[in-house]
C-alpha cells in the first residue's frame, strides 16, 4: 500500500484506512502539518521494508560501539564530524517530511522551555541556548548536542533558583504566550531536499544515527543524551503545574528519568520524544489561540465598562 493521500475522505467500512483514522482523530494536539508529515513518513515503504532490516543491525552496531567504549570511553570524540555526517545524511537520503519534523523539534523544544521560564515568577534562565534552525545547514553547529545540554541545564538552573527563593511552581494567574509561535517557524517543507534518493523515513534515520551518535561522542555524553529523553515527563510536569492542568503529564510517554531505560531503545524513544514535544507545544498553541479569541477588544471592553 502506497502512502495515502490524507486529504482523501473515501473510506471502506470493510477495509478502513488506518492512516486516515489517525489523521482524523481529534484527541491529538499535533499541528495539522505535523500529523500529515508524521503519518506520511510512518506509512512510507521505507518504514515498512527498510526499517525492519536496519533496526536490528543498528542495535547490534550500538552494542558493539558500547563495548568498544568500555575500552576507549573518550575516543573518538568529534561533535564536528558527527554533526556534519548527520547533515549530509539528512540532505542526501532523508525525506522532506522527516527533515521538516527534525527542524521543528529544536524550535519547539526552545519554546516549551521558554514558556515555563516566562510563567514562573522570579525565574531567569541564562544557561540555555535557544535553538531556532530553519534549514538543514543550521543543524551543523552542534545543534543536537546543545539541545540535550539545554534540557539538563534548564532543569538544574530552574530548581536552583526555586530552592534559593524557597518557591514552588504553581498555576499562573495570567499566562503569557508571547514565546509560542503559531506558524511553522519559517521552515518551508517544499524547499527541503526532495530527490529520488531522499527516501529514508524518520524512524529508520534515527536508528542509523544512534550508533553514530554513540561512536563520535564520549561514553558519558552519549549516556547523558540518551537519558535526557526521559526528562519529557519532568518538563511535562513543570508545564502541568504552570497551567494548573495535572492531566497534561499524560501527553508524554518518556517517563521515570531516575530509572534509565536501555540505550538500545534510544531511537524509538527519540520518536516518542518528538511526539511528546509536539503534543505539549500543540496544547500551548491551542491555549494561546483560545486566549486571544476570548480576550475582549477595546470596543467590547468599553461597552462592558459602561
Amino acid at each position: 500500500m502506497e502512502p495515502v493521500l490524507l486529504e482523501a475522505r473515501q473510506n471502506r467500512a470493510d477495509n478502513p484506512n488506518p492512516w486516515l483514522a489517525l489523521y482524523l482523530d481529534s484527541n491529538s494536539y499535533l499541528d495539522d502539518s505535523v500529523k500529515k508529515a508524521l503519518l506520511k513518513t510512518t506509512a512510507s515503504w521505507s518504514r515498512r521494508f527498510v526499517f525492519p532490516i536496519l533496526m536490528p543491525l543498528s542495535r547490534l552496531a550500538l552494542a558493539f560501539v558500547k563495548l568498544f567504549k568500555v575500552i576507549s570511553p573518550y575516543w573518538p570524540n568529534s561533535s564536528w564530524l558527527l554533526h556534519h555526517m548527520i547533515y549530509y545524511g539528512l540532505k542526501w537520503f532523508v525525506t522532506p517530511e522527516a527533515n521538516y519534523l527534525i527542524l521543528r523539534h529544536f524550535n519547539i523544544g526552545s519554546e516549551n522551555l521558554k514558556f515555563i521560564e516566562t510563567n514562573v515568577p522570579g525565574i531567569s534562565i541564562s544557561s540555555t541556548k535557544p535553538l531556532k534552525p530553519k534549514t538543514l545547514e543550521d543543524l551543523i553547529d552542534d545543534t543536537f548536542l546543545i539541545h540535550d545540554l539545554n534540557i539538563y541545564n534548564f532543569v538544574i538552573e530552574l530548581n536552583d533558583q526555586l530552592n534559593s527563593h524557597q518557591q514552588e511552581i504553581v498555576a499562573a494567574d495570567q499566562l503569557t504566550f508571547d514565546c509560542i509561535s503559531e506558524d511553522g517557524f519559517g521552515i518551508d517543507i517544499n524547499k527541503l531536499p526532495n530527490r529520488w534518493h531522499n527516501f529514508i523515513d524518520l524512524s529508520t534515520a534515527l536508528e542509523v544515527y544512534t550508533p553514530m551518535y554513540a561512536l563520535f561522542l564520549t561514553d558519558s555524553d552519549f549516556w547523558r543524551a540518551s537519558n535526557s529523553l526521559q526528562l519529557d515527563q519532568t518538563i511535562a510536569l513543570y508545564l502541568a503545574r504552570v497551567l494548573g492542568k495535572p492531566e497534561m503529564s499524560a501527553l508524554v510517554n518518556n517517563r521515570h528519568p531516575m530509572i534509565p531505560d536501555s540505550i538500545l531503545s534510544t531511537a524509538f524513544r527519540l520518536m516518542l520524544h518528538g511526539h511528546d514535544a509536539e503534543a505539549m507545544h500543540g496544547l500551548l498553541r491551542r491555549m494561546k489561540k483560545q486566549a486571544v479569541t476570548n480576550f475582549p477588544n477595546e470596543t467590547e471592553q468599553s461597552a462592558a465598562d459602561s
